[in-house]
């Protein structure tokens, strides 16, 4: 075991003697040593009760014969940290949970790891350790929080709608007073928020992928089964480790594809993309933006949830998971994948039932044949864009407009408060990128304003920044190369027509090359908006969007 290296033979005496003064009996230095990775803090509303999903783990690893040591990892709450200086942090802060995973992990010299995440870039920060460590490892998720009621209200209500009604206060649709209301319902406690926003989205394709145990993406936080699961999944990690059964075995290309073929069917969140991508990288698998695109228009949009509709992971749980989407999802996926379960892909899918075909279409009944995610290519984003199609209203499928060019989130967020936005116009926000930005922000707050307003179903908007998974409207994310490396969304000017057709996977400006060109050439040097610190470091070796955003080897 690779816990050998701190606790065998009679050099190790000053080891064992600090173990001892943990707590630890001969029993347990004698049994594998089992790291518990939390995100639990307490600012997270999906975290706060992450204490007590890890006293379950603890207590399913010693029941297989393991000792649990727990460690802490950082978290960073996106819908806190949207619209300030703080969401520069939130994408770079995956990339420091995995080497802070990877230094305790090699440190302390761990035989196997339950990983327990519930928000954004945590899972897949977690995810990325996972596979570069490559020792025995399971995921247990926080799981989602319930859906928020208003009083005469059937409806649910959620975080989105909250940010959306922002929006229809400036436009005179709502008061302040219904808007304080919404405040202190929509979030009615602990999980991650209630939609198919970025942490359930990665929550369920962790489990898609295989890395988590079936329920990981869909049971609510306050449900008991939870802590049924988080106690099988301590207990299993014991079994995966006699098994000898690592990341690499399982986050494969075949996996990968399973992921994206699951997201595509829920229309996720769009920083899957970005986020798989980067597990995808750390395993040595080449999966680019066209394999991606290939996936998109192979598989069927089977399940709406939040923003897209009014149901939530909570009615997806319900009808029977992710094991019933992979069910109608059938021989689209690789069947013959191992999970940590211990089951294949197809022997899960095959024992599942959907119970609610409103909820999780079958696939000849699908709200649509290509996926509710779309990847776009053309002369505006040679390395492609993302949209969540899934919550793009119909008449915003296709569309031609002027640009309206912001160089930051705050110029578009003002322009949309001032009213100054014209129905047909497209909103350019550039030098919002991985480097740009840097960080490459969320951008849930001009999104949801529009929204509010009513203005989804008239305006796009296209960014080489990102948007929450809470977004929606002709939302167009991820244009790539972005602004700070030179990409032809610097190029734009206001007036420009810009032609979005997200059926044909198309998004281009009315320009010739040569003119692009042209303004290019002619463009001063990209001057970083940050100049000390992490995000310094960080937007000097961090890649494009079409990369996953990774860090440069």
């Amino acid at each position: 075991m690779k816990s050998d290296s701190v606790k065998k033979g009679i050099e190790r005496a000053p080891h064992r003697s600090l173990l001892r003064a943990l707590g630890c009996t001969d029993k347990e230095l004698n049994q594998p040593f089992i790291g518990i990775v939390n995100s639990f803090n307490e600012v997270i509303p999906g975290h706060i009760h992450l204490q007590q999903i890890a006293q379950a783990v603890k207590a399913g690893v010693r029941n297989g014969g393991g000792t649990p040591f727990e460690f802490n990892t950082i978290g960073v709450c996106d819908g806190i940290a949207m619209n300030h200086l703080g969401m520069r942090y939130s994408l770079p802060s995956r990339e420091l949970i995995a080497d802070s995973v990877e230094i305790m992990v090699q440190a302390n010299a761990f035989d196997g790891l339950v990983f327990i995440p519930n928000c954004d870039k945590i899972i897949p920060g977690m995810l990325m350790a996972a596979v570069r460590l490559n020792i025995p490892s399971i995921f247990i998720s926080g799981g989602p929080m319930l859906a928020g009621r208003k009083g005469g209200q059937s409806a649910p209500i959620d975080l989105n709608t909250v940010f959306m009604a922002v929006g229809k206060v400036l436009s005179g649709q709502m008061t302040e007073a219904e808007l304080a209301e919404i405040e202190t319902l929509a979030c009615p406690g602990c999980g991650s928020c209630s939609g198919m926003f970025t942490a359930n989205t990665m929550n369920c394709l962790t489990e898609a992928m295989g890395m988590g145990l079936p329920g990981n993406g869909t049971i609510p936080a306050v449900d008991s089964r939870r802590i049924h699961l988080a106690k099988e999944a301590g207990r299993r990690i014991v079994e995966l480790l006699v098994d000898n059964v690592c990341p690499k075995d399982i986050i494969t290309k075949e996996s990968i594809h399973n992921a994206f073929v699951a997201d595509m069917a829920l229309g996720g969140s769009t920083n899957s993309v970005l986020h798989v991508m980067a597990v995808a990288n750390e395993a040595g698998v080449d999966f680019s933006l066209q394999a991606i695109d290939k996936i998109s228009k192979g598989t069927p949009h089977l399940a709406k949830i939040s923003p897209s509709s009014e149901q939530h992971i909570e009615d997806l749980d319900l009808a029977g998971g992710i094991p019933a989407v992979m069910k109608e999802l059938g021989d689209l996926l690789n069947t013959n994948v191992k999970t940590v379960s211990g089951k294949t892909v197809g022997q899960i899918a095959q024992g599942a039932v959907n119970h609610d075909q409103n909820v999780i279409h079958p696939k000849d009944n699908a709200y649509s044949a290509s996926g509710g995610l779309t990847i776009m290519f053309g002369n505006l984003a040679p390395e492609g864009a993302v949209v969540k199609s899934a919550a793009v209203a119909k008449e915003m499928m296709v569309h031609k407009g002027p640009a309206r060019v912001y160089n930051s989130e705050a110029e578009a967020t003002a322009a949309i408060q001032a009213k100054l936005i014209k129905k047909g116009d497209v909103i350019v926000v550039r030098y919002e990128g991985p480097r740009g930005g840097p960080g490459m922000p969320e951008m849930l707050t001009p999104t949801s304003m529009l929204s509010g307003m009513g203005m989804d179903k008239e305006v796009a908007l296209i960014t080489d920044g990102r948007f929450s998974g809470a977004t929606r409207g002709s939302a167009i994310g991820h244009v790539s190369p972005e602004a700070a490396s030179g990409g032809p969304i610097a190029a734009l000017k206001d007036g420009d027509m810009i032609s979005i057709d997200i059926p044909n996977h198309e998004l281009d400006v009315q320009l010739s090359d040569d003119e692009i060109k042209k303004r290019l050439a002619v463009l001063p040097k990209f001057e970083p908006k940050i100049k000390t610190g992490y995000l310094k470091r960080y937007a000097e070796v961090v890649t494009s969007a079409s990369t996953g955003a990774v860090f440069t080897q």
